[in-house]
């Protein structure tokens, strides 16, 4: 039986997301103490556990859509155990975070990205009816240009 855990400890988050990176080849960069700063005041996490162990995790913070009217959540990071791929528990993630967005913020939509070769991860999201708008290009500004800026 999982168990969604909406207030996990930064521990627990850290620890999913380390697990996430590990299966996506990609380095683990976040600081310990920088994420528990981070989980209740600009980003909030739920948590999957079964028997004991942790098993999926979404962290998500708010988004604001002026183009919308709206208020969603941009969904940074979820995960789920390969032990438990195929059984809903991804499903399950995202719904728990539409259930808490709307409860704290109002929000109404969810917002995500993919890497581009990950086809597993696309077909997920498509299959739950996200969408891509081709209009629109996401860029990020960092290190030394945000500084001159």
């Amino acid at each position: 039986m999982v168990r969604l855990i909406d207030t996990p400890s930064p521990e627990q988050v850290a620890m999913a997301l380390r697990a996430l990176a590990r299966d996506m080849g990609d380095p683990y960069r976040m600081e310990d103490d920088l994420l528990a700063r981070s989980l209740g005041s600009c980003a909030r996490a739920v948590l999957a556990e079964a028997a004991g162990q942790t098993v999926g995790v979404a962290l998500f913070s708010p988004f604001v859509s002026t183009t919308r009217g709206r208020i969603g959540a941009f969904v940074t990071d979820l995960w789920v155990d390969g032990s438990q791929r195929g059984g809903g528990l991804g499903r399950a993630l995202l719904a728990r975070v539409r259930d808490l967005v709307a409860a704290d913020w109002g929000g109404s939509f969810l917002r995500l990205n993919h890497y581009a070769d990950n086809s597993g991860a696309a077909a997920f999201y498509a299959r739950l009816g996200f969408h891509g708008k081709p209009d629109e290009i996401w860029l990020t500004l960092e290190g030394r240009e945000l500084a001159a800026l």
